[in-house]
């Protein structure tokens, strides 16, 4: 298999606990590849929803992917200002140039004043009973939410505006070349 290298483009696959495939994004362009994290971006990429929904991205967005952490951070540059989409999930992996990771629902919504929401937590209960999630999985994903909020309060790693400002940059300057 071919070594990942920053400028290629893979696609991304998002799956549920019990292994069914729930979203697709169609690019995402590697910008930084290391032992603890995979980022990446895209802009206007296509999304494919598992009850067949298409719709394209409108804003550039910064990824990040962690290979230790249970969770995955966007940072999303709308003309608003910078908010991040946080998602519990596994650490990713990289099979067939797909960026592949299981979403457990949770959710952290950041807004540019800084003010965040964690979503979707009836959803995450519900699908905790239905898939039937170990109480050991439960307890990691809950404590994964708490240190993401630290992050976000601490503005530390993507919730500091610099380090999203830097890879979009990067992002920039693999699209003219």
């Amino acid at each position: 298999m071919k070594k990942i290298e920053i400028g290629d483009r893979l696609t991304i696959h998002c799956y549920k606990h019990d292994g069914k495939l729930h979203r697709t994004w169609d690019e995402a362009t590697i910008l930084e590849i290391n032992d603890e994290m995979l980022v990446c971006a895209n802009n206007k990429t296509i999304v494919n929803e598992s009850d067949g929904r298409v719709h394209q991205t409108n804003e550039p967005a910064i990824l990040f992917f962690y290979k230790k952490r249970w969770f995955n951070i966007i940072g999303q540059l709308k003309k608003q200002g910078l908010f991040y989409y946080c998602n519990i999930a596994t650490p990713f992996l990289i099979e067939d140039n797909i960026i592949k990771y299981i979403d457990y629902d949770l959710d952290l919504r950041v807004f540019p004043d800084g003010a965040f929401r964690v979503l979707d937590r009836n959803e995450y209960n519900y699908h905790r009973k239905l898939m039937k999630y170990p109480k050991e999985l439960d307890i990691i994903l809950k404590n994964e939410l708490s240190e993401l909020i630290e992050m976000k309060k601490n503005n530390i790693g993507p919730f500091n505006k610099e380090i999203i400002d830097k890879y979009y940059n990067l992002y920039e300057n693999i699209k003219k070349n």
